[in-house]
């Protein structure tokens, strides 16, 4: 299986200015996802052909980005990086640069920037779950208990509260998910036929807790820069 695996980032930011350049753990926040995707693609050779590629409108950030071993074969078009821009079309974009360059993927991995912190091996893992699982789309989600509520009048829970389980009596069924953001893989028609990452029949890749930490405030930076130490120490 050819995978594309994009990582899109933009060189401004609503609300952490140059966010994607900005250093965490001694790296800029950008270089560590392309790590880990560089990583996944040493370990699956021979199994999987894994193309990394940063999309950016950003020349700092082509020049980081090369440095730190992704390619960067083209300049994402200003159209394509307004405050406004969804990310379907970008990968779109990505994607078509791949056709013309006689290189169609199978499938693509977009990899957020934001949610640096992955174990060592959660890419590989997720490539591997995919194909694997004979899905259209796989989502990364973090696990939490099923104790959530929803603010309607008057509120509501999303548990039984009479019957109220024990944490160690949870299942796989019974807990809930939560979207990081962190990772997506999606078979290439599936951007084609219905622009958008999640389609067809989706796989669930469960990510560990410490893998959910996603960059929108100045303090993820200091949660997610302790995990990466932890991590790497």
């Amino acid at each position: 299986m050819r995978v594309l695996c994009v990582i899109p980032v933009r060189g401004d930011s609503k609300g952490i200015p140059r966010k994607n350049l900005k250093p965490i753990a001694g790296k800029p926040l950008v270089a560590w996802t392309i790590e880990q995707a560089l990583a996944a693609k040493e370990a699956l050779a021979g199994q999987h052909e894994v193309d990394v590629v940063v999309s950016t409108d950003d020349a700092e950030l082509a020049d980081i980005a090369g440095e730190y071993g992704a390619e960067v074969p083209f300049m994402r078009p200003a159209e394509l990086a307004e405050d406004t821009t969804a990310t379907e079309p970008v990968i779109e974009h990505a994607i078509e640069f791949f056709i013309q360059a006689g290189r169609r993927p199978d499938a693509v991995m977009l990899l957020q920037a934001t949610s640096p912190v992955r174990l060592p091996g959660t890419l590989d893992r997720a490539i591997k779950q995919f194909a694997e699982s004979g899905s259209d789309s796989m989502v990364g989600v973090i696990p939490i208990g099923p104790f959530i509520w929803a603010a309607t009048n008057p509120p509501t829970a999303q548990y039984e509260v009479m019957a109220r389980p024990r944490r160690q009596e949870l299942t796989r069924e019974t807990f809930r998910y939560r979207e990081n953001g962190s990772m997506y893989i999606t078979k290439t028609e599936i951007y084609e036929q219905y622009h958008n990452r999640l389609a067809g029949e989706i796989e669930l890749f469960m990510l560990d807790e410490i893998e959910g930490v996603d960059i929108d405030a100045p303090i993820d930076f200091s949660v997610a820069e302790h995990q990466l130490q932890q991590i790497n120490a």
